[in-house]
């Protein structure tokens, strides 16, 4: 007898999986579009940020906060493309960095900002240049 299983099922066989497996990776939701060297420089920042002492990742802020102004407007035609979202200009659909701001939320947060945009830029074909972007972000954290 089995105890504390955790890939019982209710009934006969398996639960049908929630997507199609015939799909394509890029075209299934949920699926990672970040480049895999993107995603490396990404697991850096984030291994290396937490690393940190709170001190210098303070310090650290304006480096990163500048990695989001730049990667904002990348994502800008996700907003333009929202039915929901009234409020965005015509600017924003062209990816005017003044049309865009990136709230700080602290050195907390700033990691998971960062891997959202990164996720938005790649979803949205403007990929280009981010890994190494990353890697001289993550070269200069020290």
């Amino acid at each position: 007898m089995t105890v504390d299983r955790s890939n019982d099922t209710a009934g006969a066989g398996s639960p049908a999986p929630a997507v199609s497996s015939a799909q394509p990776d890029a075209a299934r939701p949920g699926a990672d579009v970040v480049a895999p060297e993107a995603r490396v420089e990404l697991d850096r920042i984030r291994r290396r940020w937490g690393e940190l002492p709170l001190e210098r990742a303070e310090a650290g802020m304006p480096l990163l906060r500048r990695v989001l102004a730049d990667l904002a407007p990348r994502s800008s035609r996700l907003l333009a493309d929202d039915p929901r979202e009234e409020t965005v200009s015509a600017a924003a659909d062209v990816g005017d960095p003044q049309s865009v701001a990136v709230p700080d939320l602290g050195p907390a947060v700033v990691v998971d900002q960062l891997t959202v945009l990164v996720w938005d830029a790649y979803a949205t074909g403007r990929g280009d240049g981010i890994p190494q972007q990353l890697a001289t972000a993550r070269r200069e954290l020290g």
